[in-house]
């Protein structure tokens, strides 16, 4: 949670929350949520204790005096944390503490008490309820205590980018919206104070690919203790659990500014040396959370000459940590190499705050100001000492980089013309600096890792400009709208949709034994997928090469929930090795439905089948103007026997038709699936123009004729066959019947068909369609050597 109070430190900001949160939000922050949070409590005062005394008849209560600046007043106290003089919040007559609880005048053991002197618990302000809140000095006797207390507040619950570590930082927002508001930036001070006799600490860094900078500085004479309330607070708002004055500087810190800081107990350290090195083979570490961790010899380590410290730029150890009786911390404030930390925390399975931050990047010159930030805390909080001596390990700066920004580039991609002055300012109030014409020489610095290109100043150009500003209208220039193949996916999309099926997006990643649930074999292409460099695990290992595993997956989830009724497709790429850097990456379309189809409640619904899945490729054939056939295969995952090739002319595009029981068994799918699936690539091509032929005004002639035919003589072969012989005035041929029975034989079945003719100059006559029939016949007699029923 990000407190606006904390904000207005580094710049001035309206008070308005709603105002600020739709500011972080127009500048691509988005805020999830905020709330208003005022003191819980009312009616108390700060009050000095002048005399403690032991309570007449109570052993464990005593008596306290108190100074509320008006005058004094007399209450029995339990708590036993506190003497005369101490500084402390006092509840008196009429308060209302958190819950609702209404402080009154009460006689305890023959004593009356005006009041109560408050725990933080019973002020609602933290968990810490064994003793009283003492209070420092800072707080002046008689006044209201909510009044000296950051109240009220706004919280926002901020989510952040990937490509943003600046803003991963009370300070970076803050940045931002000072750039938008156009208020000054208050830059944190980086005196550190007065120093004393310089640090016996040492630092060696031997991987400087991997730790490019590491600083180091010690702080002494420590008292540990509890933080003042005003940080306990802030970090509690920020969701972050109050431990010790020293760790707390870390941790608030590192929310402030984004750079993680680690806090190593010096006495604990041995020969008072840090190693910055990769592990080695065997080595252990148990981290901060208790877990022992066996290293990786690509993990880097804060080590000391003996043996691993912490995990670089992802948690401590607990052989070097800050406990309650340190004196003497080493503060190591580092800039570490992205990637490595990222691999090294999935590796061990450890999220940390500080691995969050090194993950995306860092600000390389950020170490010096937050090591003397968080020292300079220290020192005042705990009564340290600042050592002399910083170190401060950077053999090669990480310096701004230079990008060249084209003058047309902005209205190029914006489609505006902001003109030259209104960018510069722009740019500049961003933290760029900006030299030259055309192109304009934009120096980024080095909090902005995600600025490289000139299409990334554009987008931090429209980010402050202001996405609303931009007027809503066409573009302009000689275009037909949109392209054929998006007009083409976006018919196929409408298609599957209408025919029921809802539109899924599966992981790109599959795991090996997805593919092998498939029952493909051994040669067939999909059975050699990409391996993914570093997977997330095996079951994501390797890039898809089919969307079958991902639709029967999405079914599968369905029938757990109860949904066993559902219909699925999706469009996407699939990934096949090649001979350069990248795989190929051909589209595909595929569906998948199992259970019954929807239809009234008073009818039994049918259960889907390979019929299903035909129909819902002539759906979207036809949304295509596809003209096509289908010719019956064997080929897995489908069944044998209800399972069709599709062609366009001579050239392959797809398999339609039913999963194979054995592979819906392996992945708990019940019943039959539909299933197809299909080049996407081939479909969206625009098929040839065809010429227009006006509909026959005159009325059709359509006849049954039922065929005897050998059992495997499939359905599209007879089609075919008809087809061919009944000539140019045949429209329409349909199979509506498949019978098998004993009149027929054994391996023998029969297909009834219904045909449809019409003459586009005039009506047709019985005579007209004897020699039509007779070549059907004959044709379906040579080639199939199928003859008619009942003929």
């Amino acid at each position: 949670m990000i407190s606006l109070r904390w904000l207005q430190e580094f710049a001035d900001l309206p008070d308005d929350g709603e105002e600020v949160a739709r500011a972080l939000s127009a500048l691509g922050h988005e805020v999830e949520g905020m709330r208003r949070v005022e003191a819980p409590f009312s009616g108390v005062v700060v009050a000095r204790v002048r005399e403690v005394r032991p309570h007449p008849r109570a052993d464990k209560l005593r008596l306290a005096r108190l100074d509320t600046g008006s005058g004094e007043q007399e209450v029995v106290c339990g708590a036993w944390n506190f003497e005369a003089g101490a500084i402390v919040p006092l509840s008196t007559v009429g308060a209302v503490l958190a819950g609702g609880l209404r402080v009154g005048e009460r006689e305890i053991r023959g004593v009356l008490s005006r009041g109560m002197i408050c725990s933080e618990t019973e002020l609602g302000l933290g968990e810490e309820s064994a003793g009283i809140l003492v209070l420092g000095e800072e707080y002046g006797v008689g006044a209201d205590f909510a009044a000296c207390l950051p109240f009220p507040d706004v919280l926002f619950d901020v989510t952040v980018t990937p490509n943003r570590p600046d803003a991963m930082s009370i300070y970076g927002l803050a940045r931002d919206l000072a750039a938008l508001y156009r208020v000054p930036l208050r830059r944190p001070s980086g005196d550190v104070g007065p120093t004393g006799a310089p640090t016996t600490g040492r630092a060696v860094v031997e991987d400087a690919a991997r730790c490019p900078r590491f600083t180091a500085r010690e702080v002494r004479n420590l008292s540990l203790g509890p933080s003042p309330l005003w940080m306990r607070l802030r970090l509690r708002h920020a969701g972050v659990r109050p431990i010790s004055n020293v760790v707390d500087v870390t941790n608030y810190v590192m929310l402030e500014l984004g750079q993680p800081i680690h806090a190593f107990d010096l006495d604990l350290i041995p020969q008072e040396t840090l190693v910055v090195r990769r592990a080695r083979e065997g080595e252990t570490l148990t981290t901060l959370d208790g877990v022992e961790r066996r290293l990786d010899p690509e993990d880097l380590l804060i080590a000391s000459p003996d043996g691993p410290l912490a995990l670089a730029g992802i948690m401590g150890g607990e052989s070097s940590e800050v406990r309650p009786q340190t004196r003497r911390v080493f503060l190591e404030v580092a800039h570490f190499s992205a990637p490595g930390i990222l691999l090294s925390g999935k590796r061990h399975g450890l999220r940390s705050e500080a691995g969050s931050r090194f993950e995306r990047g860092v600000d390389p010159a950020l170490p010096p100001l937050v090591s003397a930030r968080a020292a300079r805390l220290m020192a005042d909080l705990a009564g340290g000492e600042v050592a002399g001596g910083f170190i401060d390990f950077y053999p090669q700066p990480i310096e701004p980089w230079v990008v060249a920004l084209p003058r047309s580039e902005p209205a190029r991609l914006l489609g505006v013309e902001l003109g030259a002055e209104r960018i510069d300012d722009l740019l500049t109030r961003l933290g760029c600096r900006v030299t030259g014409d055309d192109p304009r020489q934009v120096t980024v610095p080095t909090y902005r890792p995600d600025v490289t290109r000139p299409a990334d100043l554009v987008e931090e150009i429209a980010r402050l400009h202001g996405y609303d500003e931009f007027p809503s209208r066409l573009p302009k220039g000689v275009g037909e709208g949109l392209p054929v193949w998006e007009q083409r996916r976006r018919r196929v999309r409408r298609a599957l949709v209408g025919a029921g099926c809802f539109e899924v997006m599966t992981f790109s990643f599959q795991g090996r034994e997805d593919l092998e649930a498939l029952g493909l074999p051994a040669d067939d292409p999909r059975c050699h997928p990409v391996r993914v460099r570093n997977p997330l695990n095996e079951e994501q290992a390797f890039l898809r090469t089919s969307l079958v595993p991902g639709l029967l997956a999405s079914l599968r989830a369905n029938a757990t929930r109860g949904r066993g009724d559902a219909a699925v497709f999706e469009m996407g790429r699939v990934f096949f090795p090649a001979a350069g850097e990248l795989p190929e990456q051909p589209q595909r379309v595929a569906f998948a439905a199992t259970g019954r189809i929807p239809g009234p409640g008073w009818e039994k619904a049918a259960e889907r089948d390979a019929r299903d899945a035909v129909g819902l490729w002539e759906a979207l054939a036809a949304a295509l103007g596809l003209e096509h056939r289908i010719e019956q295969v064997a080929e897995a995952p489908f069944h044998p026997g209800r399972c069709g090739r599709v062609y366009l002319g001579d050239h392959p595009v797809g398999v339609v038709g039913e999963l194979h029981p054995a592979v819906a068994g392996r992945l708990e799918l019940a019943g039959r699936v539909a299933l197809g699936d299909f080049d996407l690539d081939a479909l969206l091509i625009s098929p040839p123009r065809r010429d227009f032929t006006a509909p026959s005004p005159y009325p059709p002639v359509v006849f049954d004729l039922a065929f005897d035919l050998a059992e495997e003589v499939p359905a599209g072969a007879l089609l075919a066959a008809v087809c061919a012989a009944a000539g140019p005035l045949l429209e329409r041929a349909e199979i509506f019947d498949v019978f098998r029975g004993a009149a027929l034989g054994e391996g023998r079945k029969s297909l009834a068909m219904r045909l449809t003719f019409r003459d586009p100059r005039r009506t047709l006559t019985d005579a007209d369609l004897v020699p039509i029939r007779a070549s059907i016949i004959e044709g379906v007699a040579s080639s199939l050597q199928g003859r008619l029923r009942g003929g």
